[in-house]
């Protein structure tokens, strides 16, 4: 089982629950489904886009946002959206299909404002009580890697229906330690592929959630 190209979404999916992960990596349907919600996330981000990048006015639908999207729009600096970061194994930086793409993320936002940047995730959940910040360190980790030139970069987690936004600063001279957190992670789940060993974690999901009807946890056994 082929664990690279990974990704943000990919190590938390491993780190829920490995078997999960497995079986659904075997049945291809690791990819997001279109739920509702998940719809309603991407349309959101297709217009912040069209509205950052082309002034094409946002759906009354999406008027919550108004003033948050207004702020960005008015910083200084380079916008780019929906920007896909690729790199290899070597942490070059590559295209997003690259045949030697090891890592991939995509940045809903880099503002770039000569050696600085602003990235930012939009989160269109209710609450950001769970927020993990593991994105934006991947996020800035990826832009400083593709822009050379950016020393700092301001990330944030725009959680745009509550109005919340999860801020961090990263900095050139963090690279190394943070970049050792995530190959730590990424090992334990090459590991597991290389000795093709998935372990179960139980939890709170395993009842109603989980499609993994073989598992002796899941709660329709």
């Amino acid at each position: 089982m082929s664990i690279a190209p990974w990704s943000f979404s990919k190590i938390k999916a491993f780190e829920q629950c490995p078997k999960q992960f497995y079986h659904m990596k075997i049945l291809k349907e690791y990819v997001e489904t279109e739920t509702e919600a998940m719809l309603y996330g991407t349309l959101f981000h297709e217009a912040a886009e069209e509205y950052i990048k082309d002034q094409v006015p946002l759906p009354l639908k999406f008027n919550y946002a108004l003033k948050a999207l207004d702020r960005l729009q008015a910083k200084q600096g380079k916008k780019l959206c929906e920007y896909k970061l690729g790199l290899t194994k070597e942490l070059e930086p590559c295209g997003f299909f690259h045949k030697d793409v090891w890592f991939r993320g995509i940045a809903d936002l880099i503002i770039l404002d000569e050696d600085v940047a602003w990235v930012v995730d939009y989160k269109t959940g209710k609450s950001a009580r769970y927020a993990d910040k593991g994105q934006l360190e991947l996020m800035a980790l990826a832009t400083f890697k593709h822009f050379p030139k950016v020393n700092e970069i301001r990330a944030g987690l725009l959680f745009v229906v509550s109005k919340d936004l999860i801020r961090d600063t990263y900095t050139k001279d963090q690279e190394e330690e943070l970049w050792d957190k995530w190959f730590t992670n990424y090992a334990k789940m090459e590991a597991a592929a290389d000795n093709n060993v998935w372990n179960p974690r139980p939890s709170g999901l395993c009842a109603r959630h989980c499609a993994v009807v073989e598992c002796v946890h899941n709660g329709r056994n």
